[in-house]
């Protein structure tokens, strides 16, 4: 026989009443293969195979669907369920003997385990990466949405519960436990499915996103603490001894909060010690961190608890970040997210039967249940919001975004099956109001906020429309400590005086892990985060030597940011809008040694500036940092005790741009001003002539200065086409320290004639392109300028 043939597990029992009878039961696991089999559809009689056809079905289904429901916006979980349903007894199901064959009853042990194990992991993650000192941090906007999005909610629910469900003339008496649960589980703000829609939208790290965050943060811990009392009362309640029950799992849960707060916790901060910094933590602690989990879930389960709730306090008791928190999200993210919990929801859409519904009554009351709930839930957070001076359209994003559903409302709602709270058809009414409800967020959260737009600035705020004696605002971003030193030449040369006072707004860009929540730290508040704080030190020596050097004139102010590379550029958005900046100083994404070679070449950093450059409030500066470079030994003679800068000058808003900061520089004795300005030699009949005036108006302002000032000089240089002014303009390479150049320029600029074609960064436009070339290697920065762009509502 081929079962004798194959490898099997024999489980032994004794019957019922037998006197030393045992049954033995054989588990086929692995198959010897199709030639071994006197019948190859035998292949499935064995679990190990099966189990792999189903996971292949699965995933395959699942990655199909998603495929073409993204085209229209909609998030994985909907394939997920879909895919689900599509197996389930709804479609695939009637086929006869498809569920006999492909997923036979004996076998679904083996995808419940697989997937109950992957959701106990995705609980124990989610604790992880969040930060409970978020919630003490959270301004009283985030407490008040947070906290009445409970209370609201579970009040409204308890009285229509107690007020007519309750009641056996509205209500079987066997329907009443389902429809507590029901109320239950649609009144949970689930920080997981907030965090994953966010990410999914791309608004993780906007204002809404922030506040989202914190919000649901506070809504799930109070949610959950509430839910665990309740759990503890009910045991009492259904052992029908009521006090000493309750005050018996009351105590050991209790207990068994504290063993892992005070064990869990120390030996985490002794492993974060142990543990070099820039290193990620030994494989070793990762094991035993994945131990614990299993043990948190047969702690919790034994005192009667959901089995969730062990994993998840066992998270939160886990420091964020770096480097142990960082270390497991790693590790563990990409197999649990990505294949174990998923399966989860799949499992669920299985067992969905929208066909065979018999009590519609009941199931209509399901319906009306949910509906219910759902329009409390989002008046609930709604009407907070407006009352916290939410503009109403966020506000209406908000809370769509804090009704959505997914993986939390699945698991509570499969355990409710199996514990027989709620029947199959309930179930499956359930689920679809769960992908109906996601699918609704999603999409609506996606029309109603257009984070492209966030940052739209309809007012000036640039340097050439700004009042010369203003003060200036500058926002100076930094990945590396090289960054800051690049930065503070320029903000040396920007000359802060009482006449024209500058504050410096420095943003340190640290790369989020490990961790859902993007944090902003601001260092004047005295916050404190202990891998930002030690990174940024440095960083926050320089700025402080800057303003004690221009004492009384200049002041900065100094942040960072931890957040993922592809929500970046948000962040700085953020608090150039914020803050009122006239212009954002960018790192090129190029680094220079002294050798003048390149020794990084970061995509990260380019996709950064990139999406700054599009969604910038203000205007913005790319600055291509190369004063490393030493001169050579032919140039060193000529030094000059002067910061030379020059303008190349052509005409156009970013031109004009980065001659107005030009001009403020201009101010400080120790700094010599060339503006160079190229003219064709054919007359340019295509030129707007708005623009030529107030290009003519400008340099006239340049040439007055020069007459007062021996710091300026003016200087016209013609040419016939791009192949003249790279020539004059590589001339420049060796004269100069700082040269300023505007990005965008026409296509048809006689001038640039040619140059456009071989433009291989056009984020830096033609000019900036030929000036950020690799083999370059003299000590000459370039600041490629870019004026804000106002958009019309």
């Amino acid at each position: 026989m081929a079962t004798a043939a194959a490898t099997s597990v024999k489980l032994t029992g004794e019957l019922p009443g037998a006197v030393n009878e045992k049954c033995y039961a054989e588990i086929p696991l692995h198959s010897p293969g199709i030639w071994g089999l006197p019948n190859p559809s035998l292949f499935l009689d064995f679990n190990l195979p099966l189990l792999l056809l189903q996971l292949s079905v699965i995933f395959i289904l699942t990655q199909s669907l998603h495929l073409v429901l993204k085209r229209i916006r909609l998030p994985r979980l909907i394939s997920e369920i879909l895919a689900g349903i599509i197996l389930g007894p709804t479609m695939l199901g009637k086929i006869p003997n498809f569920t006999e064959n492909l997923f036979p009853q004996s076998g679904e042990i083996f995808i419940d385990l697989m997937s109950k194990i992957g959701y106990i992991f995705f609980i124990f993650l989610s604790g992880v990466k969040m930060d409970p000192k978020v919630v003490l941090r959270s301004g009283s906007r985030a407490w008040t949405i947070g906290l009445l999005a409970v209370i609201l909610p579970v009040a409204s629910f308890a009285s229509l519960y107690f007020g007519f469900f309750s009641q056996d003339a509205n209500m079987h008496r066997y329907r009443q436990p389902a429809a507590q649960s029901i109320f239950l589980i649609q009144g949970l703000i689930a920080f997981p499915v907030v965090a994953s829609l966010l990410v999914d939208l791309k608004i993780m790290n906007s204002e809404l996103g922030r506040l989202a965050l914190a919000s649901s943060l506070i809504s799930d811990l109070i949610s959950n603490l509430g839910l665990t009392i309740f759990s503890t009362l009910r045991i009492g309640l259904l052992a029908e001894i009521t006090t000493v029950i309750s005050v018996q799992s009351f105590v050991l849960l209790l207990g068994i909060i504290l063993l892992i707060v005070f064990t869990v916790r120390p030996i985490s901060l002794w492993v974060i010690k142990r543990t070099p910094e820039g290193r990620p933590v030994n494989s070793v602690y990762i094991t035993w961190a994945s131990v614990c989990v299993l043990l948190a879930v047969i702690l919790v389960d034994n005192a009667g608890l959901n089995y969730q709730y062990g994993p998840f306090i066992l998270g939160l008791v886990i420091p964020d970040g770096p480097p142990l928190g960082s270390t497991l999200v790693d590790k563990l993210e990409t197999l649990v997210s990505g294949m174990l919990a998923p399966l989860l929801i799949t499992y669920c859409g299985m067992k969905v039967n929208l066909v065979d519904l018999y009590d519609l009554v009941f199931l209509n009351w399901v319906w009306v249940m949910v509906f219910f709930c759902l329009t409390v839930k989002y008046a609930s957070v709604f009407l907070p919001a407006l009352a916290c001076k939410v503009p109403p359209k966020d506000a209406a994003a908000l809370a769509f975004i804090m009704t959505s559903q997914g993986v939390i409302q699945m698991s509570f709602y499969l355990n409710n099956v199996i514990n027989q709270t709620v029947d199959g058809e309930t179930f499956s009414m359930l689920t679809a109001s769960v992908l109906l409800i996601a699918a609704l967020s999603h999409f609506c959260v996606g029309t109603l906020y257009d984070h492209t737009r966030i940052y739209a600035g309809y007012q000036k705020r640039d340097i050439q429309h700004a009042s010369s004696n203003s003060e200036l605002r500058l926002l100076s971003c930094a990945h590396r400590f090289d960054d800051v030193v690049g930065a503070r030449k320029i903000l040396d040369a920007s000359f802060p005086c009482k006449e024209s006072p500058l504050s410096v707004y420095a943003l340190h860009l640290v790369e989020l892990a490990g961790r859902a929540s993007p944090v902003l730290i601001d260092h004047q508040l005295g916050q404190k985060n202990t891998s930002g704080v030690a990174r940024s030190q440095k960083m926050v020596e320089v700025f402080i030597a800057f303003e004690t050097q221009f004492l009384g004139s200049a002041s900065t102010h100094f942040f960072t940011s931890m957040s993922l590379p592809r929500f970046m550029h948000q962040d700085i958005c953020s608090l150039a809008f914020d803050k009122l900046a006239s212009m954002i100083i960018l790192p090129f994404h190029r680094k220079w040694n002294q050798q003048g070679k390149i020794i990084l070449d970061s995509s990260n950093l380019r996709t950064i500036n990139n999406n700054v450059l599009d969604l910038a409030p203000c205007s913005v500066g790319i600055l291509i940092d190369r004063q490393k470079i030493k001169r050579l030994a032919s140039q060193s003679g000529n030094e000059s005790s002067m910061y030379q800068v020059s303008v190349v000058f052509m005409g156009g808003n970013d031109d004009r741009e980065a001659l107005a900061y030009a001009k403020r520089m201009s101010r400080s004795p120790e700094l010599q001003l060339t503006v160079v300005r190229f003219v064709s030699w054919d007359i340019d009949v295509r030129e707007n002539q708005w623009d030529a005036v107030l290009d003519a108006e400008m340099l006239k302002e340049v040439r007055l200065l020069g007459q007062h000032q021996d710091n300026i000089v003016y200087r016209e240089e013609r040419v016939k086409d791009g192949a003249e002014t790279a020539l004059i303009i590589h001339a420049m390479e060796e004269a100069f320290d700082l040269i300023m150049v505007g990005r965008r320029h026409r296509d048809d600029l006689q001038q640039l004639l040619g140059l456009n074609e071989w433009n291989d960064l056009p984020e830096l436009g033609p000019v900036g392109d030929m000036l950020a070339a690799a083999e370059i290697n003299r000590p000459v920065s370039v600041l490629v300028v870019q004026q804000q762009i106002v958009k019309n509502k």
